[in-house]
């Protein structure tokens, strides 16, 4: 019932109040509500078996719905209903004085002084904003402390801090802080008081995700008619001869296949001075002196099974005949690689024979509408947190594009490329198509960039699916990245006509040029 019934086991109809589980630590019911341990062996247990034991009782418990019951719920009462009780044997003795001694020390060990360098770094949430205090206020708020006696010769907070604190009558802040005076405040109380930072000391940590939300832009008339052109899922047939396939893959993987063992670094060095727990965070508390790179010999063998066949028919999308033929085919000596990582001659197995089935499929597939499609959420569902290298758009249906690719004179190809778009007059509106807006082909699912709509009677084709590139010499793309191309562009001359037309271009006038051309 323990493993195979934990609803029924957990309703208030079911008449079993207790229930005692021996061998906690083997595989079972991973149960939260644990109460009570009684513990029955005296000594042996190792300090890492006896936290795993207490571990299985310090989390929060959860009622018949399955909710934790912790603060947000409990209030007050979190502490008196999350309460573990353990009846513990003599071999406890020590380890709950060192428990003890290593909760304070992790937990409630605070500053002590009021240097400088506690101040400079800190962040501080004021109304919602993030404030880092810099080197300069951090030594401005040591002056003020020093001219007001607010600490002693050792930098210990003084008593008439905290009386002037208490009376509300403390020394104005430096100009440099007045900004943030609660914050300052709340950092020397910290000292002394816990609770002081509560709210005010932002987690670096955490996630902050500005939203990127669709515009108006996105809902206007034109985009929303070529959206509906595009926004199909779609499916390819494709026929190839096998054998050619099997051949060419072959003697592709016995020329460029090399897999080199691997290898690991061991790094020597001491530990610097002055340790504290800001060097750690920015590992500067170690100082390397040597290093040495070693091979690793694997001639033991590895106690991993892979299924060969079924990864790389997998990853090439083909039967595992078609792959097993391939892996007989090669030589020993480039299958012998396969042990030196396994992992890699896998994923460089599949890309080899992808190139070839590039040179194969393109003139051979053929694109039909399946069912679904796309719809609005895939523009949002990226998240991007870092908004300092986007760019703030004008006809994008979001407001914000984050661009990749080339560099070109300090600005990507893509970069470019949106702020042409923006200036010219006959774009209407644009989207920076995201990852989730794929077009499947048998080398891998291809993204296109870009989707243009023009003013209507300014260019030749209104609608326009751009893919942007660094270069525009076919022997400089990969073969697997320009099948994808080829199949991208003949999926829009089949199912688009003279609707929307996809073409690679290196810029915006390159791509005026060719829907001039056409």
């Amino acid at each position: 019932m323990i493993l195979k019934d934990k609803e029924k086991l957990l309703s208030f109809g079911n008449p079993v109040r207790f229930i005692f589980s021996h061998s906690a630590l083997r595989e079972g019911w991973d149960n939260p509500n644990v109460f009570q341990i009684c513990t029955l062996k005296h000594g042996g247990s190792s300090p890492t078996q006896k936290r795993q034991e207490v571990g299985r009782g310090l989390r929060l418990c959860v009622n018949q719905d399955g909710d934790r019951m912790d603060a947000d719920t409990l209030g007050s009462q979190v502490q008196q209903i999350n309460q573990l009780t353990v009846i513990a044997s003599d071999g406890y003795k020590d380890f709950v004085s060192d428990l003890q001694q290593g909760i304070r020390d992790d937990l409630y060990e605070r500053p002590t002084k009021a240097t400088a360098d506690y101040f400079i770094g800190k962040t501080l949430v004021i109304s919602g904003n993030d404030i880092t205090i810099s080197d300069k206020q951090g030594r401005d708020i040591y002056r003020y402390l020093v001219k007001n006696d607010y600490i002693d010769d050792d930098d210990h907070v003084t008593d008439r801090y905290r009386t002037d604190l208490a009376e509300g009558r403390l020394a104005v802040l430096p100009e440099s802080c007045n900004d943030f005076s609660e914050g300052v405040h709340a950092l020397i109380q910290s000292i002394f008081d816990e609770h002081a930072l509560d709210n005010m000391i932002g987690n670096g940590r955490e996630a902050k995700v500005q939203e990127n939300a669709l515009n108006d832009n996105f809902y206007k008339k034109e985009f929303q008619t070529l959206w509906n052109h595009i926004n199909h899922k779609y499916a390819y047939t494709v026929e190839f001869d096998s054998e050619e396939l099997v051949r060419k893959a072959i003697a592709h993987i016995d020329d460029k296949m090399f897999v080199a063992k691997l290898q690991y670094t061991v790094t020597a060095g001491e530990q610097g001075s002055d340790w504290n727990a800001d060097k750690l965070k920015n590992g500067r508390g170690l100082l390397a002196e040597k290093s040495h790179t070693f091979t690793l010999e694997r001639s033991e063998g590895s106690l991993v099974k892979y299924d060969l066949v079924g990864k790389i028919a997998e990853g090439a999308k083909m039967t595992r005949k078609s792959a097993a033929k391939i892996l007989s085919g090669i030589k020993p000596y480039t299958f012998a690689m396969f042990k030196n990582n396994p992992e890699e001659f896998i994923a460089k197995a599949i890309r080899l024979i992808n190139e070839q089935k590039a040179t194969l499929i393109v003139e051979q597939i053929t694109y039909n509408k399946a069912e679904g499609s796309y719809d609005a959420t895939i523009f949002t569902a990226e998240k991007n947190t870092d908004f300092s290298r986007a760019y703030r758009a004008k006809k994008n249906v979001q407001d914000y594009v984050f661009v990749d690719g080339y560099a070109r004179d300090g600005k990507s190809i893509e970069r470019k490329f949106a702020e042409d778009m923006d200036l010219a007059d006959e774009v209407c509106v644009y989207a920076k198509l995201p990852k989730g807006f794929s077009i499947p082909t048998p080398v891998g699912n291809y993204s296109p960039d870009w989707a243009i709509a023009f003013h209507k009677g300014t260019v030749k084709h209104i609608f326009f699916i751009a893919e942007t590139k660094g270069t525009m010499e076919t022997l400089n793309l990969k073969p697997i990245e320009k099948a994808k191309i080829d199949c991208a562009r003949k999926l829009f001359k089949e199912l688009s006509g003279e609707d929307v037309v996809y073409d690679s271009v290196d810029s915006y006038q390159h791509l005026l040029d060719i829907m001039e051309s056409l």
